[in-house]
């Protein structure tokens, strides 16, 4: 390729493109230069040098920085060529400088807790629901970590010397519950605010726009979408990421090459998925906001493909009755998934507090796949069991409805209102 062409290609690469394109290309960029189409999969664990005093100089340079190394890869757990292609392509999404991924969400979430904590900073002001490890994990305090938790309103009054992190999840898992993050980010003041991402993905809010200078993923989630991937990714400035690289070298929590190739193919499909299955979750929203079997629905303004809502009958009957829909927990993947949080997802958080947060005994969670919205309907209604009669008790349970879900019932659709 001659210097014109070269230039040109550049120029293609660097100008602002819509993020179905950045979804597509991002990460990608260098591969036609190559005579590549398929981004390729290294695996080797360790690369040849010959120039051992240049190989020192670059270690010495990470230990200080935790700059990415220039020049070849030195090491699998200093980094790796197909992970770093992920990482850029996550970057570019979220409209940050750098993105550092990791062999889970927990183990992201545990790395941003080490940087801080490295710094004196332990304490952390978080926001109830949050993921129920999550909340397991500042809770019991297994990093040294100490939290207060607070509502949105009382982020500022909470914060201390020490405080290191305000971390949020909007929409909320599991409730959907969704905070003001601009406000928040705000009140943080020079705190960094980490927002978990993982239920919205940058298809539908984009943190880093809003004041966050954090946004973590359970990229096994939405952004591999296929349920066939475990991985963690921190999108963040690149200073930040430097000290996560080593944190990730010193704790050895890395990312393995093949799952970094499955995550960077998932970011390829991501717009479409979540765009269709947030529509088929709106229409599913309406019908069971509908239903008199249904106590209260749970639905984010932006939209996306996962819901909540509250039986009057057994959860449990419903998550044994499905057979279309898969009763598992995670989420984000081509199929739709149901589970009780209660029991699974947020069982390790104390009962009165899970409660407290808006997570009831009666709530089922649900994220909506790609199949088609009348045959996911046929198994939840089915699941539901049968409708009340008409009567007396069917009038009584109508009233009992409306008064515990007028604050969130949805509007017609396909634009729900959220719950509160």
């Amino acid at each position: 390729m001659d210097t014109t062409s070269t230039r040109a290609h550049d120029d293609i690469r660097t100008a602002p493109r819509a993020l179905a394109t950045e979804a597509v290309h991002a990460g990608r960029d260098d591969l036609a230069r190559q005579g590549l189409h398929a981004p390729p999969i290294d695996l080797s664990t360790t690369y040849p040098s010959y120039d051992s005093r240049g190989e020192a100089a670059r270690i010495d340079a990470f230990a200080s920085t935790g700059a990415e190394p220039d020049g070849p890869p030195v090491y699998g757990r200093l980094g790796n060529p197909t992970v770093a292609r992920f990482e850029t392509a996550l970057a570019r999404l979220e409209g940050t400088e750098a993105a550092v991924a990791f062999a889970s969400g927990m183990a992201a979430l545990s790395a941003v807790l080490l940087v801080r904590g490295s710094m004196g900073l332990r304490h952390v002001v978080a926001v109830r629901p949050l993921y129920g490890c999550s909340d397991h994990l500042l809770t019991a305090g297994l990093l040294g970590s100490e939290v207060t938790w607070t509502d949105p309103a009382g982020v500022a009054d909470a914060l201390r010397p020490d405080t290191g992190l305000v971390l949020v999840e909007s929409p909320a898992n599991p409730t959907l519950a969704e905070v003001d993050l601009r406000a928040v980010a705000h009140a943080c003041g020079s705190v960094p605010l980490l927002v978990d991402n993982t239920f919205a993905t940058p298809v539908l809010q984009r943190p880093a726009e809003q004041g966050a200078r954090l946004i973590l993923h359970s990229a096994t989630k939405y952004l591999g979408g296929h349920g066939d991937v475990l991985a963690g990714v921190v999108a963040c400035d690149e200073e930040f990421a430097g000290r996560l690289r080593q944190v990730r070298f010193a704790t050895g929590g890395v990312l393995h090459p093949l799952a970094g190739y499955l995550l960077l193919r998932g970011l390829s499909t991501l717009p479409v998925r979540v765009r269709e299955a947030s529509a088929t979750a709106a229409e599913l929203v309406r019908r069971l906001a509908a239903d008199p079997r249904v106590a209260r629905v749970h639905y984010p303004r932006i939209g996306g493909a996962m819901v909540a809502f509250e039986v009057y009958g057994d959860p449990h009957e419903v998550i044994g009755a499905v057979r279309l829909i898969t009763p598992a927990v995670s989420l984000g993947s081509v199929d739709t998934l149901i589970q009780h949080p209660a029991s699974i997802s947020h069982r390790i958080v104390d009962a009165d507090d899970r409660r407290g947060a808006g997570v009831s005994d009666r709530l089922l969670r649900m994220s909506v796949g790609l199949e088609d919205v009348d045959d996911l309907w046929w198994d939840l209604d089915a699941a539901l069991g049968r409708r009340p009669e008409r009567g007396a008790d069917c009038a009584d349970m109508r009233l009992r409805r409306a008064g515990a879900s007028n604050r969130n019932a949805p509007a017609p659709a396909p634009a729900p209102a959220p719950a509160q």
